[in-house]
């Protein structure tokens, strides 16, 4: 837990080496591609997809992200598709960008989801076959590079606010970092045009007025899931007490994209805690969730039913 802890000393050191944090699978998929008119079928174009999924696997986890050393046993386990949707040239593509992540839970086997997002809009990127992914956080060398930059400071920044209070806020500003140098170097996706953005993702993390997002993770993973081993009706009620945080973030502004990311990826995982539970626990969370994110709360219409 020290470690963990520490997060809040981090100074800036991003070198490549030892430690690496993460343990990220990556797909490639390009079936739309293969059955369309800009069909690519050959042998040369399946090795290029099957390189770039390689070097995008290599970017992330063979980079060293911050100065804390993780153990093999303790890298974070996340995946990233590449839904590729259009080919305009022999290196420019149009795609889908689904990211997701989960967290162990103390004291268990069982792992909870973190992070599952899909990008609404294209992602247009270059990729050269051969060719490194450049990066730097304060400089833009392409949008696939920043792309990923950017969501594995993200994913730091959600993984340390679920053990410490305020633990991953170094990540989120790191993530602002690319954002602005990708906007700056003209990329779209990266400005606050669209309501569904990195630009609004990253903003949700970083602003103050938003505190009470940092909160629930804390809540729900440290003081919640992670206590269920010791203390069930505790833990439940920190669960609540994260549900709580997200309302009155919510208060401040109504369907935050952030705040419904936390729910959607959550909502089963609230069932299945719950449904046990007693009633008026039951009734709290139908609420509460219903407050936040009625979309989700059409999930729950039976769960608070049960006598």
């Amino acid at each position: 837990m020290r470690r963990i802890l520490s997060i809040v000393l981090i100074m800036f050191c991003f070198c490549v080496s030892r430690g690496q944090e993460f343990r990220c699978t990556v797909q490639v998929n390009s079936q739309k591609l293969m059955t369309t008119t800009q069909a690519y079928s050959s042998d040369s174009d399946k090795k290029l997809f099957d390189n770039m999924k390689q070097a995008i696997e290599d970017f992330i986890n063979g980079r060293r992200w911050s100065n804390i050393d993780f153990q093999p046993v303790e890298k974070i386990d996340c995946s990233i598709a590449l839904i590729l949707n259009s080919r305009v040239s022999a290196t420019e593509f149009g795609s889908q960008v689904q990211i997701q992540m989960r967290r162990p839970v103390y004291n268990s086997t069982y792992t909870t989801g973190l992070l599952n997002y899909m990008e609404s809009g294209t992602f247009n990127f270059t990729y050269t076959d051969g060719q490194p992914l450049d990066f730097d956080m304060n400089n833009y060398f392409g949008n696939l590079s920043s792309m990923l930059g950017y969501y594995c400071y993200l994913m730091l920044g959600m993984y340390f606010d679920s053990f410490a209070p305020g633990g991953g806020a170094p990540f989120y500003q790191m993530a602002q970092m690319v954002q602005q140098a990708a906007e700056a170097g003209g990329a779209s996706g990266w400005n606050s045009s669209d309501s569904k953005n990195r630009y609004w993702f990253m903003e949700n993390h970083v602003n103050g007025a938003y505190a009470g997002l940092h909160n629930a993770y804390y809540l729900y993973h440290r003081q919640g899931l992670d206590m269920m081993t010791k203390d069930q009706a505790a833990a439940r009620q920190a669960i609540i007490g994260a549900l709580e945080s997200l309302q009155q973030v919510s208060k401040v502004r109504p369907n935050l994209l952030s705040v419904q990311q936390f729910v959607d990826v959550k909502v089963q995982e609230l069932i299945s805690i719950f449904t046990p539970a007693p009633a008026e626990e039951r009734q709290r969370v139908y609420d509460l969730v219903k407050d936040v994110s009625p979309i989700n709360a059409v999930k729950m219409k039976d769960f608070n039913t049960k006598k």
